[in-house]
């Protein structure tokens, strides 16, 4: 679709005529109302995402499986497939800044914009939450290696603006982890200040005690094998994406846990089974 937005009718039809050779559909309208379809746009798929995020936790704790459960709700056709794969959250330029823009802008004309609030603390959360797996496996993450595998915010690009594998990095140094880290093309500098970057995944899950799948490259579909067994330390994966199969995952040997499914595998090992205090932010 082509949204243009104007002051006057005379300066919308010189902009559509600008963009007379695209077939697509066009909406000429006022200023404001242009505005609002973006933002307004972004901010449903964030909280169709953020939906379904929120029912793989509900998931998690009854016994269901949100794969199966997003199939099915995708089959109904006032809703659709679209955007209902549960995850690690969003991230890149888009949704963050609009999400907050429209918080914002519904702020500053005194509204409490309440579910788009919840649908930013409900991404937020799924940051969190890869954390509190890592420490209900592994007890106490200090001196604990984890590999990130995957940085950039989606495949298929090196863009890690607003990636969950940022904040993922920044929380697990601060717990006193080492952080291995890898991605195809993602090259994060100074972003991921203190993280060991990888040259492949063989590197990265060398000796590590857990791997965390944060983006949904193919390259690691074929993660669960025994050359990756065999390197790790513990062979644990957090597939913050569902990546993988979790059954075949289970009997490749390795403790699996993914977002609204159930987990296999060793909890708070002997040597670290003393309790901590949750990460919370």
């Amino acid at each position: 679709r082509i949204v243009i937005g104007a002051f006057a009718d005379e300066d919308g039809a010189a902009v559509e005529a600008l963009y007379g050779g695209i077939e697509a559909p066009v909406v000429r309208t006022d200023v404001a109302s242009a505005e609002m379809i973006k933002l307004a746009a972004n901010a449903f798929l964030m909280t169709r995402i953020s939906f379904i995020n929120e029912i793989a936790n509900v998931c998690e704790a009854v016994g269901a499986d949100v794969v199966e459960v997003a199939k099915g709700i995708g089959l109904d056709h006032r809703l659709g497939p679209h955007f209902l794969r549960a995850g690690i959250g969003y991230g890149g330029s888009c949704f963050p800044k609009d999400s907050l823009a429209l918080k914002q802008l519904a702020s500053n004309s005194g509204y409490h914009f309440q579910l788009l609030a919840a649908v930013i603390e409900v991404n937020e959360l799924q940051k969190r939450r890869v954390i509190q797996k890592l420490q209900k496996h592994l007890g106490r993450l200090r001196g604990k290696k984890v590999a990130l595998l995957g940085l950039s915010f989606k495949a298929g690009t090196d863009d890690m603006r607003e990636a969950p594998s940022l904040v993922l990095a920044s929380r697990l140094l601060a717990e006193g982890a080492e952080v291995r880290a890898w991605d195809p093309v993602a090259r994060p500098g100074e972003l991921m200040k203190g993280a060991v970057l990888c040259e492949s995944v063989q590197e990265a899950v060398s000796g590590a005690d857990a791997a965390v799948i944060v983006t949904e490259w193919d390259e690691l579909r074929g993660l669960a094998s025994t050359d990756v067994r065999g390197a790790m330390a513990r062979p644990l994966i957090i597939d913050g994406r569902n990546l993988l199969d979790p059954e075949e995952t289970r009997r490749a040997g390795f403790a699996y846990e993914g977002v609204g499914r159930q987990s296999s595998g060793f909890e708070a090992l002997p040597e670290t089974a003393e309790p901590e205090q949750q990460v919370t932010s």
